[in-house]
């Protein structure tokens, strides 16, 4: 009784801790913007399949939701991620999962060449320069590499970032633990001030 006590209390605080990580790295690294367009950037995942994979659906999911409801007309959403396996890239198989099946009939570029992180945003910048605020969307782990990375090749754009809908409590409950200890490995090359949450 006392094992199985004990073994709850683990797995509750570890979901917990798993929950809080994933919470502040989504609010790291953005403000709280303003004006009138902005440009979601869904990040893609590796895709050897024909089909968006369970991960980049969900990103496109994260994406979509993120748009503001006032703003929908006045928001491009870009798809960024190269080569796959088959003839599609990343960003073709994740545009045509949220137009097909999404049904997102809003404004859609793709940057098709990038096969990292940091090539992510290099390739998306050209994109970015006339929006007034700027939501990345993935893993908030993964996400908030991405800003940080923003943050280093161009700071006056990072001053646009603001929050995606890419955390909310509960959903990926059961990975959360897993996806924090991935997202310590992932973010260790990042310093203090680029972990600063933003409130």
């Amino acid at each position: 009784m006392r094992r199985r006590t004990g073994l709850a209390i683990a797995g509750a605080a570890a979901v917990a801790w798993g929950e809080w990580l994933n919470w502040r790295w989504s609010r790291a690294l953005v403000g709280s913007g303003g004006g009138a367009s902005e440009a979601v950037v869904v990040l893609g995942y590796r895709n050897p399949q024909p089909t968006a994979n369970f991960i980049n659906r969900w990103r496109v999911r994260a994406g979509v939701r993120s748009i503001a409801a006032d703003n929908a007309r006045d928001t491009r959403m870009i798809f960024s991620g190269g080569a796959t396996a088959n003839c599609a890239t990343e960003s073709e198989l994740m545009a045509d999962y949220a137009k097909s099946v999404l049904e997102f009939d809003g404004t859609v570029l793709l940057e098709d060449q990038s096969m990292t992180t940091w090539e992510n945003i290099t390739n998306v910048i050209p994109l970015l320069e006339d929006v007034d605020r700027i939501k990345i969307a993935s893993q908030p782990a993964h996400a908030l590499k991405a800003r940080a990375y923003l943050r280093r090749q161009r700071p006056d754009l990072a001053e646009k970032l603001v929050r995606a809908d890419d955390y909310r409590a509960g959903e990926w409950m059961v990975a959360k633990p897993l996806l924090a200890l991935y997202g310590l490995w992932t973010l260790r090359g990042l310093k203090p001030d680029e972990r600063k949450v933003s409130l």
